[in-house]
């Protein structure tokens, strides 16, 4: 199951997160994931997953902020010690590369959700699902379908 994913490139001065994050909440969008990383000295990526991406979309637009939508995959694994290695283990002997991944505060008691960027989602998602792994889908993040 392939989540929806906004990325955000953003200049690393005062101020540039807390203007995405504040324009989002004052329209209503809740983060239901999401990470920052430093990509190059002068830009970092703001990498969400949100409630309502068409909205999170029209936000960014308005305001003139260059943003992709990607797809990622979003795996429950049990909250333990080489649980994260196994999940990896799955793609030794496959194409498929993990390009990069984060985790997601809230899980269940007992798990964690990483979120996962793959070079072939399809091919990821049918590996992972091969393996008996539960992939989270858009409801079970509290995220609005796509609109028609």
């Amino acid at each position: 199951m392939k989540l929806k994913q906004l990325s955000i490139p953003l200049e690393n001065a005062p101020g540039r997160l807390h203007a995405v994050t504040r324009a989002m909440g004052d329209a209503g969008i809740n983060l239901r994931a999401n990470c920052i990383c430093d990509s190059a000295h002068d830009f970092g990526v703001l990498r969400i997953v949100v409630s309502d991406l068409a909205a999170a979309r029209a936000v960014v637009m308005e305001r003139h902020i260059p943003a992709r939508v990607e797809d990622v995959v979003a795996v429950e694994i049990e909250d333990s010690p080489g649980q994260l290695a196994d999940i990896l283990e799955l793609f030794l002997d496959s194409r498929v590369n993990v390009e990069y991944m984060y985790a997601v505060a809230g899980a269940t008691a007992g798990k964690a959700v990483m979120i996962f960027s793959f070079s072939d989602v399809d091919a990821a998602i049918e590996i992972l699902t091969r393996n008996g792994r539960k992939l989270l889908d858009a409801e079970s993040f509290g995220i609005l379908e796509a609109r028609t």
